[in-house]
C-alpha cells in the first residue's frame, strides 16, 4: 500500500509540473502572438530615429518581418557575413524593383529564408510519401531552389521596371522641355511630369528626385542619387549630360529634347536588334515543325511497308 500511495504521489507530482509547463508554454506563445500582431511603435531616442521608423514600417506591412522579427535579426547579421559581396547588387534590385525601400539586402535575404524553412515540411511531407526516406533530399532541394527561384524574381522584376522606365522616360523628357519652353523652372516642370506619370514607375523615381531636391539635396546629388539607384546605362547616359549641361551653362529644355530623341533612336535600334535576332531563334523550332509534318506524312507508308515485309 505504501508504495502504491508513493507511486500515486509521484504521478501526481509529474502531472502537477507537466501541467505547470505546459501553461508556460501557452502564456509564451500567447505573449508571442500578441508581440508579434501588436504593431504600436516602439520607442525611440534622436540617435535611432530613422531606423526605428524603419523597422515600425516594415512591421506594419509585412506579417514575415512581424512574426519572426527576432528571427531576421539573427540571420539579417548572418547573411551580413556571408553574403558580403552580394548585398550591394541586391540593394540596388531592391530599389529598382520599386519594393518598400524599408527592407535592407539582408533583412530580405532573411525574410527568403525564412519562406523556405516555413515551405519545407510541405516538401518533405509530399517528398517522402512519394519517395520515402530519400525524398528528404529531394525537399531539401527543393526548398534551396525556391529560395534561389525568389531571389532571381528580385532580379527579374528590377529588370523589367527598368525596361517600363526607359520606355516612357522620352515622353516624361518631351514634357518637361514643353513646360520649360513654356517659360517654367526646372522644379514646376519636373512637379507636373511626376504628377502627369505618378502611377508608373517613371514618375515614381522622378518623384522620389523631387522629393530629395525639396529636402535639401543638390540637383546634381538627387540624379547621383537616381543613377546609382537604377544602375543602367542609358539612365547614366542622360543624368550624366544633365548635370555636365548644367555646369556647363547648356539650356535644360535643351537637353531634355535631344536626350529624348537619343532615347528614341536607340530604341528603334534595339527593336531592330530584337526582330534580327528572332528569325534566328525561330530556326530551331521551325525544323522541329518541319520533322513532325514528315513523320506525321511519311509514318503510315513507312507502317505499311514494315508490315507487308513481315507478313510476306
Amino acid at each position: 500500500m505504501e508504495l502504491l500511495a508513493q507511486a500515486a504521489g509521484n504521478q501526481l507530482m509529474i502531472l502537477l509540473v507537466a501541467c505547470g509547463f505546459f501553461a508556460a508554454a501557452c502564456f509564451v506563445l500567447v505573449r508571442t502572438i500578441w508581440n508579434s500582431l501588436y504593431s504600436e511603435d516602439l520607442e525611440q531616442d534622436d540617435d535611432w530615429r530613422y531606423d526605428v521608423n524603419r523597422i515600425n514600417e516594415l512591421r506594419r506591412i509585412s506579417a514575415i518581418y512581424r512574426y519572426f522579427y527576432p528571427i531576421i535579426r539573427l540571420l539579417a547579421r548572418i547573411n551580413r557575413g556571408m553574403f558580403r559581396d552580394q548585398l550591394p547588387e541586391i540593394h540596388r534590385e531592391i530599389q529598382a524593383s520599386g519594393m518598400p525601400r524599408y527592407w535592407t539586402a539582408e533583412e530580405f535575404l532573411a525574410r527568403l529564408e525564412i519562406v523556405c524553412v516555413l515551405v519545407a515540411p510541405f516538401y518533405v511531407y509530399f517528398c517522402v510519401d512519394l519517395m520515402g526516406v530519400p525524398g528528404i533530399v529531394s525537399a531539401i532541394a527543393m526548398s534551396g531552389l525556391m529560395g534561389y527561384l525568389m531571389r532571381r524574381n528580385l532580379a527579374a522584376r528590377a529588370h523589367y521596371r527598368l525596361f517600363v522606365i526607359k520606355k516612357r522616360l522620352p515622353f516624361l523628357l518631351d514634357l518637361l522641355t514643353l513646360l520649360m519652353e513654356a517659360g517654367a523652372t526646372f522644379l514646376q516642370a519636373l512637379q507636373e511630369a511626376v504628377d502627369e506619370f505618378h502611377d508608373q514607375p517613371v514618375g515614381v523615381e522622378f518623384g522620389r528626385v523631387l522629393g530629395e531636391m525639396k529636402m535639401g539635396k543638390s540637383r546634381t546629388e538627387a540624379l547621383e542619387a537616381l543613377r546609382r539607384r537604377l544602375s543602367d546605362d542609358e539612365v547614366t547616359s542622360i543624368v550624366g549630360s544633365i548635370i555636365q549641361g548644367e555646369n556647363l551653362g547648356t539650356p535644360l529644355a535643351q537637353l531634355f529634347r535631344t536626350q529624348a530623341d537619343v532615347l528614341r533612336i536607340k530604341r528603334t535600334q534595339r527593336a531592330e536588334t530584337i526582330a534580327g535576332e528572332a528569325g534566328v531563334k525561330m530556326l530551331l523550332p521551325s525544323i522541329l515543325v518541319m520533322a513532325s509534318t514528315v513523320i506525321v506524312i511519311l509514318g503510315p507508308f513507312l507502317l505499311r511497308f514494315i508490315y507487308s515485309d513481315f507478313m510476306s
